[in-house]
Parts: structure tokens; C-alpha cells; sequence
């Protein structure tokens, strides 16, 4: 827990001096493939998950300890090899573990939330899933249990493997010559991001491109058909929690409403989108029918709602900067109700961003909780230990947010609404 968290303190920045790099690059090209209220959106994804990570809100059925301990015909030492064999053998498990991920109905509520951004860039690739509590793939890590790689090394190598499939989330990066015949490029993965009949479900590949040709999911960007990004079903939200949960709701109300047991059980594991005989006529969703024909999600917004988005971004930021910094300080239980006022926290304001008046009150029970916090530990978790006052700043903070978010709803909200109409 406090190893991860410290890791993430020093790879953030430099992911969000990436993204801004990148921001600035796509004004002065004149092709802005990072809108604001996206880029917030992916970024309070990441921050979410980051905290799930951290926190060890997840189960492994079967851990690579136990499986490399049953199984090794040889142990390696923890040497040169061990990572070579270490991260080809993580890279074919990512490969299949993606791949089911988009082909079984149950395992694509963990990973729309990657997916569900319309546009691609470098602060989509932080949409990682907060909603996968159960880790069912160690099993595909067992031809390097059989030669014995070191768990230590499978630890350290599993989040590099992870950082490295950030650099490809861009749209400003053409084609790279050789290298994209050994390995996934932004090309490739456009490919794998767009909703275009001809490019989906293909190229689920993480480092290595070669799974792709080996095992017929490869597709070629072509320039006659540019990529068209996100979800079939868009997800119509800037929220990262509900996107998270959307696919898993909708099966969940498909087997409940239902009259066929069949259906009821099959549902989980039949191809993703799957949904009961005449279920798209008695009970329809939102569903993209032509990829070049529909309006992107949240494209009316008013400037102050986009710069008041970008500050709670930032302060939630320096919110689990403190935590990741600060956990064996912390402590037990403690860290548990920080990381539960994180996700209030994006919940609150990325329901705004979403302008439903119902961020009021997601607002409120956060400055509720945030106030009862510092009356219960009589500071902000050991904070007035690092910087006197800390307390009473967070409490002005608390309530400015509420201010402001009053000011939206009543106000913002309204007088947008009768402007449109107008």
C-alpha cells in the first residue's frame, strides 16, 4: 500500500506534465484533441483508481505467490532474464485478459470506462476501472510460474508494464515506421479505440504487436477510414463512477426483467452487448448507429463551469498527493474513510460537471463528511503537523465548494437552461 502510493507520487507529475505538453502542442498545431471538461473527466477516473490501487480494494482468487510455489520446474534468480521472461509473459497475459475483456458481457463493465472517452489522447489513457474488485486472470501468468520468475519481479514489473501503455494514447503521433511492426503504436491503438466496423475488437495487444498478428486480431489504421472514438452505447457522462458501473446496471435490469432462466444466467457470459430476444424494441438504450453521425457528449458547458471543474481537479490532486505521502501517518482505518472522501469527492464534482441538480446534495453530504473528519481527528489527518492551519483552510475550502455549487444550481444551471431555450 504505502510502496504503490509513494510510486504514484513520483509518476503523476509526469503524467500531467505529459498531458499538458500535449495540450499545449494540439493549440499550437490547431488540432485540440484534449478538451477540458474530457481531460477532467479522464484525469478523476485516474485519480479514482489510483485510490482503489492503493487502498487494495480488490481480491486475487489465485495470487502468483501460490502459483509460482506449486508449479516452478526451476527458479530463476531475480536477474536479467527473470525480467525479460517476467515481461513477455505479462504482456501475453494483458493481451488475453484484454481481449476477454471486450468479447465476455460481464467483463466489459470493467473496461468500458477506458473506452468510453470520445476523443483520444494522453488523458484518456488514465480511464482505468475503479469497478473490477476480482482479479480472475493470474492464471495466465503460469509459464513464467513454471520457470520460476520471482514474485518481486512480477511486482515490480506489472506497474512499469502499465506506465508504458500511457505514451500511446495520442492522436498527434503518425505512423512510426518499424516499429510498428514490433510494437503497439498510437496508430495501433487508434485502431483499437475507434468504433468503426472495421476496427472493433481488434489490435488488443499492450507492448508487443506480435499477439495481434499471431492470434488474428490485427487491423492496419487505414487512411481511408479515420478513427471514430469512444463507446457504442456513449456513456453521456463526465462521471468516472457511474460510466463504471453503466454496463453492469443494464445487465443486471436485462436479467431481472427477463421471463426466460435461460437468459437470466447466460446474460454474464454471452458476447459483450448481448442483450434478451426483442430487449432493444421492448426496453432501448442509446445506441451509436452511424459512427459519423452523432453528437458528442457534453459540448454545451459555460466557462466558469470548465475552470471551476479544472480547480477541483487540481485540489483533489493535492488531496491524495497528501494521502500517498502520508499513509503510515495516516493509518489504519484512517486511510479508509481519506480514500472514501476522495470518491465522494469526484463523485460531487463531476456530477456538476454533468449539471444534474442533484450535485447539491452529493456536495453537501461531502462537506458534512469533510467537517466530521476534522471534528473527530481534530485536524486533517495529521496535516496541522506539516502546515499550521491546514484544518481551517480545508474547512474554507468545504465551504466555498458548497458556495459555488449552490451558485451552479440555482443560478448557473438556470439561466444556461433559459438561454438555450431562448
Amino acid at each position: 500500500m504505502e510502496e504503490y502510493g509513494k510510486i504514484l507520487v513520483f509518476v503523476m507529475p509526469v503524467f500531467l506534465i505529459l498531458i499538458v505538453i500535449e495540450k499545449m502542442y494540439g493549440f499550437y498545431k490547431g488540432e485540440d484533441t484534449s478538451p477540458n471538461m474530457d481531460s477532467v473527466s479522464s484525469i478523476s477516473s485516474g485519480m479514482i483508481n489510483s485510490v482503489k490501487d492503493v487502498l487494495g480494494l480488490s481480491i486475487t482468487l489465485i495470487t502468483y505467490d501460490w502459483i509460482e510455489t506449486k508449479l516452478a520446474i526451476i527458479h530463476l534468480e531475480a536477474n536479467v532474464w527473470a525480467y525479460i521472461i517476467g515481461f513477455i509473459v505479462i504482456d501475453f497475459y494483458g493481451y488475453w485478459s484484454h481481449r476477454l475483456s471486450h468479447q465476455i458481457n460481464f467483463l466489459w463493465n470493467k473496461h468500458a470506462i477506458h473506452h468510453s472517452s470520445e476523443e483520444f489522447n494522453l488523458a484518456c489513457a488514465l480511464r482505468q476501472p475503479v469497478s473490477s474488485f476480482v482479479n480472475l486472470f493470474t492464471f495466465l501468468l503460469i509459464p513464467a510460474a513454471l520457470l520460476g520468475v520471482p514474485p518481486k519481479v512480477i511486482a515490480i514489473i506489472l506497474p512499469i508494464h502499465l506506465f508504458l501503455q500511457f505514451w500511446y494514447h495520442t492522436k498527434h503521433i503518425k505512423k512510426m515506421g518499424i516499429l510498428e511492426k514490433i510494437l503497439v503504436t498510437p496508430s495501433h491503438h487508434r485502431v483499437h479505440h475507434a468504433i468503426n466496423p472495421i476496427y472493433m475488437d481488434k489490435n488488443h495487444s499492450q507492448i508487443f504487436i506480435i499477439w495481434d498478428k499471431l492470434f488474428g486480431t490485427f487491423q492496419e489504421e487505414l487512411e481511408s477510414v479515420p478513427p471514430v472514438f469512444g463507446i457504442t452505447r456513449p456513456a453521456l457522462t463526465w462521471n468516472p463512477i457511474r460510466i463504471n458501473f453503466q454496463h453492469l446496471w443494464l445487465m443486471i435490469t436485462d436479467a431481472w426483467r427477463t421471463d426466460k432462466w435461460n437468459d437470466k444466467l447466460t446474460i454474464w457470459f454471452k458476447p459483450t452487448g448481448w442483450r434478451p430476444k426483442d430487449f432493444e424494441e421492448k426496453y432501448p438504450v442509446n445506441k451509436i448507429t452511424d459512427v459519423y453521425a452523432f453528437e458528442k457528449y457534453g459540448t454545451q458547458h459555460s466557462n466558469q463551469l470548465m475552470y471551476w471543474s479544472i480547480f477541483q481537479a487540481i485540489i483533489t490532486l493535492l488531496f491524495i498527493t497528501y494521502m500517498y505521502n502520508s499513509i503510515a501517518i495516516i493509518g489504519l482505518p484512517n486511510v479508509f474513510i481519506y480514500g472514501a472522501f476522495i470518491f465522494l469527492t469526484v463523485y460531487s464534482y463531476t456530477e456538476l460537471m454533468d449539471t444534474r441538480k442533484t450535485s447539491l446534495f452529493w456536495e453537501a453530504i461531502r462537506f458534512l463528511f469533510g467537517i466530521g473528519i476534522i471534528a473527530y481527528l481534530g485536524d486533517w489527518f495529521h496535516l496541522n503537523l506539516v502546515f499550521p492551519f491546514a484544518s481551517y483552510i480545508i474547512i474554507g475550502y468545504l465551504i466555498l465548494s458548497l458556495l459555488v455549487t449552490i451558485y451552479f444550481v440555482n443560478t448557473n444551471f438556470e439561466r444556461n437552461k433559459n438561454t438555450s431555450i431562448a
